[in-house]
């Protein structure tokens, strides 16, 4: 398995080396203290579900038998793909059961919601009859923001590997996992709640390229420009605000029988929903300032114009499950009439005949 992980580690390199991407680098040395993860791959396990208990192949080096107790164990109802033994941060060893399960088939019902991610706000969405939804992102990060960069700073100042050294160390491991726990906890409950409680089979959610979001760009004679770009890098390095919970939203869509359908969301922000004037904004501007008089926040235009983008590469021709999302927004919202939304729609039709 370690081979198997450094091929696909040089295959992922190479295959970022030939689109073009610079910032690409060969897997580097790690040593056997990063290696704390054992495979099994179908094999090697034995799962009595009637005791509970898992047996490995593997022996202790005593002669022990690697036999273990799972109380925890559920109905096992697919096919066990992978046993994971891994070991976090705290030195405490875990096992993870993949399980292959057949999901439902999809049934597109004719009603879609759209969701716009964000760090200020995880989710903002729109359905057909143009209701809204938001809910506001928990960010435990800034709790421990502070606390862990004080402890980093004190065992800094230690010889290293000192017993003093080993205490600090163990104190942030052990902060870094709260913060681990509290964000990944916060993320399967939304994405738990949003698939369950929306009637929409088929979620449009907006594609984001974190990594090239994350990326560092020129530095600028603006302080102030300077300081937001930092915080957004740490918003979005290692939190999982963004691409880890669309993973959550996508499985969990998947596992009820609906479907997670990603929908480029470029220039969806900075495009007025309501006249299609594009104008650059910043991070601060929270609500669309246009000259047509849009009075929607920044993350519902992004939905709005999700939704719009989704609905016009549907296959019917006619487009009317985009003039029924235009007629629920009218009906909910005091946004206009949208000129440029109809044209596009006629234009499309016009080409596809």
């Amino acid at each position: 398995m370690v081979l198997r992980r450094l091929d696909a580690d040089y295959k992922s390199f190479f295959a970022l080396w030939k689109k073009g991407d610079q910032r690409a680098r060969p897997p580097r040395f790690k040593g056997k203290q990063h290696f704390t993860t054992l495979h099994y791959n179908q094999s090697g396990f034995i799962i009595d579900t009637s005791n509970k208990t898992i047996n490995f192949s593997h022996k202790h080096p005593s002669g022990i038998k690697l036999q273990f107790e799972l109380p925890w164990l559920p109905p096992i109802t697919g096919r066990v793909k992978q046993v994971e033994i891994f070991q976090d941060r705290q030195c405490r060893w875990f096992i993870n059961l993949i399980i292959d399960e057949n999901a439902p088939e999809y049934i597109d019902n004719g009603l879609y919601q759209a969701i716009d991610l964000g760090v200020l706000n995880i989710i903002t969405g729109v359905n057909m009859h143009g209701k809204f939804i938001q809910i506001q992102n928990r960010r435990p990060d800034i709790y421990w923001q502070k606390k862990i960069q004080e402890v980093q700073s004190k065992r800094d100042h230690c010889k290293k590997y000192s017993k003093k050294w080993h205490r600090y160390t163990a104190k942030l491991q052990k902060m870094q996992s709260k913060l681990t726990n509290q964000l990944r906890d916060f993320q399967h409950k939304i994405a738990k709640c949003v698939v369950e409680n929306t009637r929409a089979n088929t979620i449009a959610l907006g594609a984001l390229n974190i990594k090239t979001m994350a990326q560092k760009k020129n530095p600028t004679n603006n302080p102030q420009q300077t300081k937001t770009k930092k915080t957004l890098n740490r918003s979005l390095q290692s939190t999982g605000f963004l691409g880890r919970f669309a993973d959550f939203l996508t499985y969990k869509a998947c596992k009820v029988g609906k479907r997670v359908v990603r929908i480029d969301e470029a220039y969806t922000t900075q495009t007025c929903c309501v006249c299609g004037n594009v104008q650059r904004r910043k991070l601060s501007e929270r609500y669309v300032i246009c000259d047509c008089g849009n009075p929607l926040d920044r993350d519902q235009n992004a939905a709005v114009n999700i939704m719009v983008r989704f609905l016009s590469q549907q296959p019917p021709v006619n487009g009317e499950p985009l003039q029924a999302f235009l007629n629920g927004l009218y009906r909910h919202t005091a946004l206009p009439y949208l000129p440029w939304v109809v044209d596009s729609i006629k234009t499309s039709v016009a080409i596809r005949r």
